[in-house]
């Protein structure tokens, strides 16, 4: 099932979808209204739903299966959904939720294989310790959390897939530039998103938890390390330097970063994690045009629109 990438305004709509989010609202006229974010395989797309009963409000939640008919729109230059009609999916329907869902291109025993080749790069013996004793604590989450609710890699394993990617290009970086800490990078990338294993809720349905949203995964990912380090008894530069990378990835103080980078590997850190999610916007929004055609506006990258070459191949 991969048909959001394909809708456009002025399509009808006869089809399945998974509800991702359920926000209700109200209208200036006091009418109650539901806010739909509604996914298949290849992404969302938001809907409303005009006219709700009491009973619709508390049907529609996250996780639900639904049967919708509609029409899409251009709303402000982004496409929308007008439900019309739902029906919530039965046993007789067939359908998983999985059916919705979209992972990584590699599945997570291969993503974990490919991500022992590079811990085994690491030469400083503590920063590999800390390491592999916060991946055996949070594994399962680890290789199956999307690496965000939405903007990039949010799908099923896209966190340790972007660490992943983030890797292949930090090893291009190391070889170009041998001044770089090997060790040092390798752990601020595989460790600067941790804190998402506990900032999210899962892979389905994805929303932000208490903690998430209260202290957010930087801070989050941070601690993590302070403690592996106090259990494992590792009291050395290394942790210090290791938790600067993770509380300045985000570059800037206005983007959510504690601090600024303050050693070369940090602000390396914050440029690979910058160009990896920055190019599966792209592939995100590419997906959804024919050549020749500009994507919507894209949030994460500055509310821009990106036009997709016609004759370049």
């Amino acid at each position: 099932m991969r048909n959001v990438e394909k809708l456009q305004p002025g399509d009808a709509v006869n089809q399945f979808f998974l509800v991702h989010k359920a926000t209700q609202g109200v209208t200036a006229q006091g009418k109650d209204y539901m806010t739909l974010h509604l996914q298949d395989k290849s992404g969302e797309i938001e809907a409303k739903v005009w006219t709700v009963t009491k009973e619709d409000i508390a049907t529609l939640k996250p996780e639900l299966i639904i049967h919708v008919k509609g029409d899409v729109i251009n709303y402000r230059g982004r496409k929308q959904m007008k439900v019309n009609q739902f029906r919530v999916a039965t046993e007789a329907d067939g359908l998983k939720t999985q059916d919705f869902i979209d992972g990584a291109p590699m599945p997570p025993n291969e993503i974990k294989s490919e991500l022992q080749s590079f811990i085994f790069e690491i030469e400083n013996a503590n920063l590999q310790r800390i390491i592999r004793h916060l991946l055996h604590k949070h594994e399962e989450a680890f290789f199956t959390f999307p690496a965000a609710s939405s903007h990039h890699h949010n799908f099923v394993s896209g966190l340790s897939y972007h660490v992943l990617t983030m890797l292949q290009i930090a090893r291009a970086l190391c070889e170009i530039y041998p001044n770089l800490n090997k060790s040092l990078l390798y752990s601020g990338v595989i460790l600067h998103d941790m804190g998402k294993v506990r900032e999210l809720s899962g892979p389905i349905a994805t929303s932000y938890t208490l903690e998430g949203n209260l202290l957010g995964h930087i801070s989050i990912a941070s601690d993590e390390v302070a403690e592996a380090a106090r259990e494992l008894g590792i009291d050395g530069e290394e942790v210090l330097l290791l938790r600067h990378l993770i509380l300045s990835h985000h570059g800037k103080l206005e983007y959510g970063s504690p601090k600024l980078p303050h050693v070369k590997e940090a602000e390396i850190l914050n440029l690979i994690d910058n160009i990896d999610a920055r190019m599966n916007m792209f592939d995100k929004a590419f997906k959804k045009i024919d050549k020749g055609q500009f994507t919507e506006r894209i949030f994460g990258l500055e509310n821009r629109q990106f036009y997709k070459p016609e004759k370049l191949d």
